[in-house]
C-alpha cells in the first residue's frame, strides 16, 4: 500500500467539497479568516468537544463545568490587562505598504542566524518591551534596522519606517443603553471563569485544588489571519482553570503539562507530531508557560497552552471589583494560584483533519479520512447492494431502528464501490451492506474503512458491533 502526502491546498479543497468547512458568506465573496462548519464538519467538531468535555468533567472528580456570557462588564477587561496589554506590535515600510508582526520578524531572524547567542535574543526582547512602555518607538526602529531584518515579502533588506500597536479586541457600541461604557466581544473565555470563582465556591462543596472548565466562542481582530482555520477572527476555545495553593505551583503545572500531552496523544495522530515548547517571552499574566505544539502542513505551531497565571487575575478582579476573593484553610485566608490549560477547538479540528486525510493506493487510489471512529462524523453507512425494492426496504428498516443510537447515513445511489469511496472520504468507519443473502440468513456485511476488511454479522448483533467499534469509551479508557 502506497500513501501520498496531501498539501494544505488539497486539505482546504477536500474540506469544502465534502461538507466539512465552507468560507463564510461565500456568495458575497467571503470574509477573510472567518469560516462556517458544514454538515460533516459540525459532527466532527462536536465529537472533539464531547471528548474534551468528558475527559475534563466526567473522569475528574474535582473539575466542574460552566458557560459564561460573551459580553461582560467592561471593567473585567481593564482588570485582566486586555485593554492596555492585549496588543500586537507591527512594523511597516514605505516600499511594500505592508505590515508584519514584530515578534515573528525577530523569531525568524534568530532562526536563520542560529549562531547568535540566546541571551542576545532575550536582551533585545527586554529592550523592546522597556521602550514600548515609555513610548520610545523610534529607538526600537533604530535597533531593528541595525539588525538588518529582511522584508519577508521580497527577502531583501529594507528600512522599517513605522512601528505601531494594535489592540486585538472588538469594541461593541452600546452607548444608548449603558452610557459611555466600552463593551467588548470577549477575546478569551478565562475571565468568565475567574469572575465566577466565588459563585462556584459558595454554591458547591468543592475545595482547593479544583478546576473550572468551559467551551466558548471568542473574538480577536487578527490582522495577519491565514493558514485556513488555524488563525481566525472568530473561534472556539476549550479552557480549564485549575485553582491551587500557591506553594504547589510547580507540581500542578508539571502535572497538567503531562496530562494534556497524554490527551493529545490519545487521538492517535502520531507521537512525532507533538513537541513541548517553553516560553521565553511570557504573557503579561504568566509566571511560566508551555505550548504543546503540533506539526501542521505548514510546520510546528501552538496547539495548546499550559500556563501558570499565578494570582494575577484574581488579584486584579479583587482590586477592581472591591470584593474579597479569598479561600479559607485552617482559619487562614489566601488567594489561589491558577494553572491554565487552553486549547483552540478549531486548531484541534485542523490537526485531526490534516493528519488523518490521506491518499492511498491499493490497486486503485482512494482518498480516506482515517479518523478515530469515536470522532468520525458518521458512525456507519447503510447500503442496499443494488436498487432492488426488497433490499432497499430492508436497509431502510435497519437504518430506522439504529438511527436513535448512532449518527448514520443511508445511500442507494451509484455503484457500491462509489458509495464506499464517498464514505472513506468523509471518514465513516463502517459500511453495512444488505444483499440477497440477507433475505435468507438475516446477516449483513460490515466493511471496515481502514483495512477494507469485511465480515458477516447477524442483524440483531449490528448495534453491538457498531457500538464496540465507535464508542468514545475507547478513548476515555486511554486517559485513566
Amino acid at each position: 500500500m502506497k500513501t501520498n502526502k496531501i498539501s494544505l491546498k488539497e486539505i482546504v479543497s477536500h474540506a469544502k467539497q465534502y461538507g466539512f468547512v465552507f468560507p463564510s458568506s461565500e456568495i458575497y465573496d467571503g470574509i477573510n479568516a472567518i469560516y462556517d462548519y458544514g454538515q460533516y464538519g459540525i459532527y466532527l467538531k462536536n465529537n472533539i468537544k464531547e471528548y474534551w468535555w468528558k475527559s475534563m468533567i466526567q473522569i475528574n472528580k474535582n473539575i466542574i463545568g460552566l458557560e459564561t456570557s460573551i459580553l461582560m462588564h467592561p471593567k473585567i477587561w481593564k482588570a485582566s490587562g486586555h485593554v492596555y496589554k492585549f496588543k500586537e506590535i507591527f512594523l511597516s515600510n514605505e516600499d511594500t505598504k505592508k505590515s508584519y508582526r514584530l515578534d515573528l520578524l525577530i523569531e525568524n531572524y534568530f532562526k536563520k542566524n542560529n549562531y547568535l547567542n540566546k541571551d542576545l535574543k532575550k536582551n533585545i526582547i527586554k529592550y523592546i518591551d522597556k521602550k514600548l512602555k515609555i513610548n520610545e518607538k523610534e529607538k526600537i526602529l533604530k535597533i531593528i534596522n541595525k539588525m538588518k531584518i529582511l522584508n519577508p515579502k521580497n527577502k531583501e533588506r529594507t528600512k522599517w519606517t513605522k512601528i505601531y500597536e494594535y489592540n486585538l479586541m472588538f469594541k461593541i457600541p452600546l452607548k444608548e443603553h449603558d452610557g459611555n461604557k466600552k463593551f467588548y466581544l470577549r477575546p478569551e473565555t478565562a475571565q468568565g471563569i475567574f469572575t465566577n470563582f466565588l459563585n462556584v465556591l459558595n454554591s458547591s462543596k468543592i475545595k482547593i485544588p479544583f478546576g473550572i472548565a468551559q467551551i466558548g466562542k471568542v473574538f480577536r481582530k487578527e490582522i495577519i489571519a491565514r493558514q485556513f482555520i488555524f488563525r481566525m477572527r472568530e473561534f472556539e476555545q476549550m479552557e480549564m482553570q485549575f485553582f491551587i495553593h500557591p506553594k504547589q505551583e510547580e507540581k500542578w503545572l508539571e502535572y497538567w503539562k503531562k496530562k494534556r500531552l497524554r490527551w493529545h496523544l490519545s487521538l492517535g495522530l502520531g507521537e512525532k507530531k507533538y513537541r513541548v515548547y517553553e516560553h521565553e517571552q511570557l504573557a503579561h499574566y504568566a509566571n511560566k508557560a508551555y505550548d504543546i505544539q503540533f506539526k501542521y502542513p505548514f510546520g510546528f505551531k501552538e496547539l495548546e497552552g499550559v500556563h501558570s497565571r499565578t494570582n494575577f487575575d484574581l488579584k486584579n478582579h479583587e482590586k477592581y471589583s472591591k470584593k474579597k476573593i479569598r479561600v479559607f484553610d485552617n482559619k487562614k485566608s489566601y488567594m489561589p494560584y491558577i494553572i491554565e490549560t487552553s486549547v483552540g477547538l478549531d486548531r484541534i479540528f485542523l490537526a485531526v483533519f490534516s493528519s488523518c486525510l490521506k491518499k492511498e493506493t491499493i490497486k486503485k487510489e482512494r482518498i480516506i479520512l482515517k479518523i478515530h471512529p469515536a470522532l468520525s462524523p458518521i458512525k456507519a453507512a447503510i447500503f442496499p447492494l443494488i436498487r432492488d425494492k426488497r433490499l432497499m426496504a430492508y436497509a431502510k428498516d435497519i437504518y430506522k431502528k439504529l438511527k436513535i443510537y448512532f449518527i448514520l447515513t443511508y445511500e442507494d445511489k451509484d455503484s457500491i464501490g462509489k458509495r464506499y469511496r464517498r464514505q472513506d472520504a468523509i471518514g465513516t468507519p463502517i459500511c453495512v451492506t444488505i444483499d440477497f443473502k440477507t433475505l435468507k440468513d438475516k446477516c449483513v456485511t460490515m466493511r471496515f474503512r481502514d483495512k477494507m476488511l469485511q465480515k458477516r454479522v447477524l442483524i440483531k448483533d449490528l448495534k453491538r458491533e457498531i457500538k464496540k467499534e465507535t464508542s468514545m469509551n475507547k478513548l476515555l479508557k486511554l486517559l485513566i
